[in-house]
């Protein structure tokens, strides 16, 4: 036996190199062992912080027994689904087919050819009502292999041929005034409207969403998008999924009041989070500027690695335990705390007797204001500290572009807005690891780790997420190089991912990735925006900022995206936030504020903090070289000016904070 993962890059497939499991990695040298051996492939996709995960992985794949039936009768595959998202795309997609639901971990067997002929998620080790154990199944797919295969290969193209016919590309329809209005009333009726969100339990943020909602209410100034948005985003951070002592919010609640939290922490939630909350906070929310310094401390302290990027994720578990770093007794604050102290901030965050998890621990929750935030900070940084000499959930340290591109995006845009410059230098040093390492020959890698790139070629949202954050940083610093890049990305995006046969349709693998089973495409925003919803946003901010050379076809084909997700937004808007608030920016202009010669930053901050959602703003010298919006627009009377222009429409300059806040 032998286990093929001692060499791989990914956290995840290196948890199971010690399994006794003859695990490969997915590539042509595994299917053609398949074919070689004439056994079917067992394919098993997960990531790093998945709790059932772990727990499968303990239950089966080190089980010695477990081991030898799949090394016996499968050649085992191991895929990480953050490395490889369209694997993991193509074979969710044959799982939710044929059984109504997907998850991970997900297992699926597939013939030698990759055409997959049963799949489930998590198998516990022993049987359970309505569902056999693993070993169960892995005898019954091994006898049904070697008694009728033609049966299972002939079902497995039927699979591969159904999943093939759903994925087309949706209708034309367009995403106007009128859907935009019908989606908020649409929100407003899953709202809950006693612990805030949508829908029951389990609550994942709805970030996309939100921000769909208050770009809604500043173009339109619909007080129900904001209501929806101000009680989601109260109600989460002052619940257990938002860690009270070290910032940052965890994947999901359990339960509809935000209490318990499943625990892991991703990158992508808190970067699309932080930009939701500093939305809210340059509005004026004081609680929402909390959150997002809260984010930040988050992302810089848990998350960044040494070469400057940020890691994918926490783990759910420590230890084999959820929660084991997070939850308190009323004792234990008292220990740390000791007897006024502990009791003070026992009521507060809302530790009982009785527990708000397991074994009588609790949560941390903060459901009102502190009434002394000196006296807060010293409490939490006393909780902080003893929690940090308990066992530590672990790091998914690779670096995924996709989602460090989310991250530049929302600390530069958040770090000009709120007068935070070390925020934007956490942006320009992520987005220059980015180039340096992931950029290799004009194409974009996935994944590195410590410094070293991986081999998985980057898909639609690793492009469209990196230049809409490399645009972001252009904004933020006025640096011409970020432009640069960003369109560069764009227009590789825009050659290799686009449909040639539904104008405005893309692809999440290039046209020269490797061939899988299905090509997919999946224009639904998810747990982060779909890789054709973040390229339309990035090509419709793009088309404000690169020259007339470029501006045009940009803008062309951000209306063409949109125009192909109109149903979608308007029968389940809840996924379709980022596409939402695409169109919001669309029907707004998007406004572009041109700010130059403001030395002293007065008319540049204030454009920050006033223009609407999915607004531009940028400021430098009159014509600086590498600055298109900047061209012909000089100094008024020798003075700083700012120029607002709406679309095609711009208004006169203006030199004062005042004449500037009007005009947005």
């Amino acid at each position: 036996m032998r286990n093929y993962l001692s060499t791989a890059t990914s956290p995840y497939l290196l948890q199971h190199a010690g399994n006794p499991v003859e695990w490969r990695e997915w590539g042509n040298e595994a299917l053609a062992e398949a074919r070689r051996r004439g056994v079917p492939i067992l394919l098993s996709v997960g990531y790093a912080a998945c709790h059932w995960c772990h727990v499968m992985a303990h239950e089966s794949f080190e089980d010695e027994g477990t081991a030898a039936l799949m090394n016996a009768h499968f050649v085992n595959i191991k895929v990480d689904r953050e490395e490889r998202p369209d694997i993991d795309a193509v074979y969710m997609a044959a799982t939710q087919a044929m059984t109504g639901q997907g998850g991970w971990p997900m297992t699926c067997f597939l013939t030698p050819d990759g055409e997959p002929f049963h799949c489930g998620t998590y198998y516990p080790a022993t049987p359970r009502p309505g569902m056999p154990s693993f070993r169960q199944l892995l005898v019954a797919v091994t006898e049904a292999w070697e008694e009728r295969p033609d049966d299972l290969r002939a079902g497995a193209k039927q699979i591969v041929d159904h999943l093939a016919e759903q994925s087309g590309p949706l209708q034309e329809s367009v995403v106007d005034g009128a859907v935009l209005v019908d989606a908020v009333a649409k929100l407003g009726e899953e709202a809950d409207p006693v612990h805030g969100g949508f829908g029951t339990a389990p609550k994942f943020p709805p970030s996309m969403v939100l921000e769909f909602l208050l770009r809604h209410h500043e173009r339109t100034g619909s007080a129900g998008a904001l209501v929806l948005a101000e009680a989601a985003t109260e109600a989460m951070a002052r619940g257990g999924i938002h860690d009270q002592l070290a910032g940052g919010f965890a994947r999901y609640s359990v339960d509809a009041k935000w209490i318990v939290p499943h625990f892991e922490k991703m990158l992508y939630d808190n970067a699309l989070l932080l930009r939701c909350y500093a939305h809210l906070a340059r509005r004026g929310s004081v609680s929402a500027l909390r959150v997002a310094d809260a984010i930040v401390r988050f992302l810089e302290v848990d998350l960044r690695t040494a070469q400057g990027g940020f890691a994918a994720s926490l783990d759910a578990d420590t230890e084999g335990v959820e929660g084991l770093t997070y939850v308190w007794t009323p004792e234990q604050l008292r220990e740390v705390l000791g007897d006024e102290d502990g009791a003070w901030a026992a009521e507060l965050f809302g530790v009982t007797a009785s527990g708000t998890f397991e074994n009588g621990a609790s949560t941390l929750q903060l459901r009102t204001d502190p009434d002394d935030y000196a006296r807060f900070e010293r409490v939490r940084q006393a909780l902080l500290a003893v929690r940090a000499t308990r066992p530590q959930p672990a790091r998914d340290d690779k670096v995924v572009a996709a989602w460090n591109g989310l991250a530049i995006g929302a600390l530069a845009e958040a770090g000009l807005a709120l007068d935070r410059p070390q925020w934007i230098g956490l942006a320009r040093a992520a987005a220059q690891l980015l180039l340096d390492v992931h950029l290799v020959d004009g194409r974009l890698r996935r994944t590195s780790r410590d410094g070293v790139v991986g081999s998985p070629t980057g898909v639609l949202e690793d492009y469209a997420c990196l230049a809409d954050g490399l645009l972001s940083l252009h904004q933020a610093t006025g640096e011409p190089r970020w432009l640069a890049d960003a369109t560069g990305l764009l227009d590789v995006a825009l050659a290799r991912f686009a449909s040639e046969k539904a104008p405005g349709a893309y692809y999440d693998t290039a046209d020269d990735a490797e061939a899988l089973v299905q090509r997919p495409s999946d224009p639904t925003d998810n747990a982060s925006p779909s890789g054709a919803s973040a390229l339309a946003g990035a090509l419709l901010t793009a088309s404000a900022l690169a020259g007339p050379e470029k501006a045009a076809g940009y803008r062309e084909a951000a209306e063409a995206a949109l125009r192909r997700v109109g149903l979608l937004a308007a029968r389940v808007p809840r996924f379709a936030g980022h596409w939402l608030s695409v169109a919001e920016a669309a029907q707004s202009g998007p406004v572009q504020v041109a700010v130059v010669g403001d030395d002293g930053g007065a008319l540049l901050s204030t454009a920050a903090r006033n223009v609407h959602g999915g607004g531009i703003v940028l400021g430098g010298a009159p014509d600086e070289p590498g600055v298109p919006l900047l061209a012909d627009r000089p100094l008024v009377d020798g003075r700083a000016a700012a120029y607002v222009c709406r679309g095609y429409v711009c208004a006169r300059p203006v030199t004062t904070a005042g004449e500037l806040i009007a005009q947005l």
